[in-house]
């Protein structure tokens, strides 16, 4: 298994490559701002060919640089529906004074868009990705696993540490806590999650250690009447 990646542009968005092995088909995750150059160079070194680019959510910081990669390749960017819009119109994923910035922003999408659903199998590129929708950053998140790696793209939902923002259009506390505690409580201690942002770590670090983890963790013992 090959898995490279690097932080792309001001928002230090985590890019990545993912391939069997070097010199065969990959896929790639999250290209956001300025990340073309970087995209070129992991393929370049790797002797790669990229067959699809995953998207974890429609945020600005991760989609900025689809429509170059795609094009530049002929392949399909995949998306959950609920985020599709903001590849078009990536203001509606910010508010207030942070939308602004991006107002005058023109991003359009692919020629080639396709949707992603929850518990979706996609056979790209000789992988196997596993479709989480994880809603709560925003409402089309979703992660990506490869469960027979025990790996996972967790993009915004979980970070070494911290969780996803959820203060922007589509997000929600609650429901990031529900997807954390259905999607990644369920997976196994060893399982390496690769984040959108920050370095990677372990479900099992998150949940000994992380406070959102564990707020999101099923109470358990009796329950006293009120």
């Amino acid at each position: 298994m090959l898995i490279a990646g690097f932080p792309a542009g001001a928002f230090q968005t985590n890019c990545y490559v993912v391939a069997p092995a070097a010199g065969e088909e990959c896929v790639i995750v999250d290209p956001g701002q300025d990340a073309t150059e970087g995209v070129d160079e992991l393929l370049r070194e790797h002797r790669l060919k990229p067959v699809a680019v995953l998207l974890t959510h429609g945020h600005l910081d991760h989609v900025w640089s689809v429509a170059p990669v795609c094009g530049a390749r002929d392949v399909p960017a995949w998306i959950h529906p609920d985020d599709r819009h903001l590849l078009s119109d990536p203001a509606a994923g910010w508010s207030g004074t942070s939308a602004s910035l991006f107002g005058g922003l023109t991003l359009s999408e692919p020629d080639d868009v396709r949707e992603l659903s929850d518990g979706a199998v996609l056979e790209l590129a000789g992988l196997e990705l596993v479709v989480d929708h994880t809603p709560g950053h925003t409402r089309g998140s979703v992660s990506f696993r490869l469960p027979d790696d025990q790996v996972m793209f967790s993009g915004d939902l979980l970070f070494a540490g911290s969780i996803g923002r959820t203060d922007l259009p589509g997000g929600d506390y609650a429901t990031i806590l529900r997807s954390l505690a259905a999607k990644c409580l369920t997976l196994p201690d060893d399982t390496v999650v690769l984040p959108g942002h920050g370095p990677q770590t372990t479900i099992g670090r998150e949940r000994a250690t992380n406070p959102y983890v564990k707020e999101a963790a099923p109470q358990s013992g009796p329950t006293r009447g009120i």
